[in-house]
């Protein structure tokens, strides 16, 4: 069964990549039931209230399985997934899952106009969230999002104390579930083909209302095993994750992979370095996934040679640009591995593997995570461009999607005729297949003409030791059309000035173009729902303070 608006892959590709096995012809219900067949006893999730073996995880999920079946939820509805890193995300995930829904992915800072955007899109019929997160309360919002959904009619609130019996408790589905021979039949019966959408993921878009990304069962495997497979996970991997699992960085790289690999997920619900440290010390944590901005704040934490890290060994670091001199630092300072990675939600991705020589694991992301997906550089003719020479990105293959949810017209612009994905990215990649972001196309500064990286000058500025993080726009000018801008968060209890930035871009051998005219120290980068910088609010801002907004 199709889901409705739902890109299929064309009859040639699904069948290549079946009969090779580059789709393994499994769900992601078949990975958590594998590895509690073969590791009942072997532990799976932790976080701050659970510590469960797979077995227990398996009952757990089979339990709100049968719980969701009994309200009535149908093979190919959507269900709205908006939970903290929590264990009930996991059983939530894997649940929805194995009765043939589609997980509709939010992250907890989503507002209430995406909320409703999410589910006027996908026509979702239930939705799981907190009824209270960190300062956040939910509950206000649940009325405005029915009022303007009248197919969503499930509301399921995880860890809350609401008992007017409006809503329906996630413990009480749990604690309820009727578990029997029968009922497990019915879950067994209820496995969907793999070729139906899985999961449906809101894109990273900084601009508008997010697109949405959906994901069969095969594809997002194939993402997955290859992912899992490049950083060489393995059963006694013990996984951190402290960003938000409503991401795909910790939900593909992490919490999904781990388990394809039998290894052990560890929930944090925080960022702060001191909750970081002690939980790899603890839990003699191996593996973790970060963002630069995340690396760079442990990396400056006064207390990090207080705790043992040693366990540490291997991290992912994406989600955007990241520069040599971080990774290297990570390396030097943490003592594990960092393995730069770029990924997409739409399915392309790269990765630095554990044998790689540094002059490619410190200046690269890699090659492609599965070694059947194609990548190519291409001019802005459309034309396939040497090794070595930026262009657009593009990519096909049993990793990659196949269009956005609904939006034939989107789908239009962001395929070549030959069916590979524009990503929008401007690389390069080598001789070896070693690909390097070097930019965004919409991400560009054209300065009288000329057009310069935003990235490459983030770049350089995030290497300072008195820099936090850093996002650069451009601001409107008569004369140029546009000027640099660049937004810096200090580190806590620093103070740097403008001079102190431009020379130290000096010292790196930044060209004249690439300094930026205008620097704002602000307190916090504000951020988009993915963790990143939000430059369509800091080009609203910067035009306020020029007076022109």
């Amino acid at each position: 069964m199709s889901l409705e608006g739902f890109a299929d892959y064309q009859k040639e590709d699904a069948e290549k990549y079946n009969k090779l096995r580059w789709w393994l012809g499994i769900t992601l219900g078949d990975i958590l039931d594998k590895a509690a067949d073969l590791y009942p006893n072997k532990e799976a999730l932790v976080d701050d209230v659970s510590r469960l073996t797979y077995s227990q995880l398996q009952e757990k999920v089979n339990r709100l399985a049968i719980s969701l079946m009994k309200l009535g939820i149908k093979p190919g509805d959507c269900v709205l997934l908006q939970l903290p890193n929590w264990s009930e995300f996991v059983y939530s995930y894997f649940a929805i899952s194995k009765i043939g829904a589609v997980v509709v992915l939010l992250l907890p800072g989503h507002s209430e106009v995406e909320i409703i955007h999410f589910c006027k899109v996908t026509g979702a019929t239930a939705w799981i969230l907190p009824e209270k997160w960190r300062k956040v309360e939910y509950l206000p919002l649940i009325d405005n999002v029915r009022q303007a959904n009248e197919n969503l009619k499930h509301i399921i609130l995880a860890r809350g104390k609401e008992s007017s019996g409006k809503f329906i408790s996630l413990e009480k589905l749990l604690h309820d579930a009727d578990l029997t021979e029968a009922t497990t039949k019915e879950l067994i019966n209820r496995r969907p083909d793999p070729s139906e959408v899985a999961i449906i993921l809101p894109s990273g878009g900084t601009t508008g209302l997010p697109k949405l990304a959906p994901r069969p069962h095969t594809s997002y495997i194939c993402n997955v095993e290859y992912k899992s497979r490049a950083f060489e996970m393995n059963s006694f991997d013990i996984g951190l994750l402290f960003t938000p699992v409503g991401h795909n960085l910790a939900l593909e790289a992490g919490i999904a992979s781990l388990m394809f690999s039998f290894g052990k997920v560890v929930l944090l619900d925080s960022t702060r370095p001191e909750d970081f440290c002690s939980m790899v010390q603890q839990e003699r944590v191996t593996y973790t996934t970060m963002v630069p901005a995340l690396a760079t704040r442990i990396l400056n934490f006064d207390g990090l040679n207080n705790y043992d890290l040693s366990s540490l060994t291997k991290t992912n670091i994406g989600a955007t640009v990241v520069p040599p001199e971080l990774v290297i630092r990570i390396e030097e300072e943490i003592g594990c591995k960092c393995l730069n990675a770029f990924g997409m939600v739409e399915g392309p991705g790269c990765q630095i593997r554990l044998d790689d020589k540094q002059e490619i694991a410190y200046y690269t992301s890699g090659r492609p995570t599965c070694p059947y997906d194609t990548f190519k550089i291409i001019s802005e003719n459309g034309d396939e461009l040497p090794p070595n020479t930026e262009g657009e990105l593009i990519a096909k293959g049993p990793g990659i999607f196949t269009g956005y949810f609904k939006s034939p017209e989107e789908n239009r612009k962001v395929f070549t005729r030959e069916g590979y994905l524009r990503t929008g990215d401007l690389a390069v990649i080598d001789e070896l297949g070693n690909m390097r972001i070097t930019g965004r196309i919409k991400d560009i500064i054209i300065r009288g003409g000329e057009n310069i990286s935003a990235s490459e000058i983030e770049a350089i500025i995030i290497v300072h030791s008195d820099v936090q993080d850093v996002a650069v726009v451009a601001m409107p000018d008569e004369e140029l059309g546009e000027r640099v801008c660049a937004y810096v968060q200090p580190v806590a209890g620093a103070s740097p000035g403008s001079e102190d930035i431009i020379s130290f871009m000096k010292s790196k051998g930044a060209a004249g173009l690439l300094l930026p005219e205008r620097i704002e120290f602000i307190v916090e980068l504000p951020l988009t729902k993915a963790g990143k910088a939000d430059k369509k609010v800091l080009r609203e801002d910067i035009k306020k303070r020029l007076g022109l907004a």
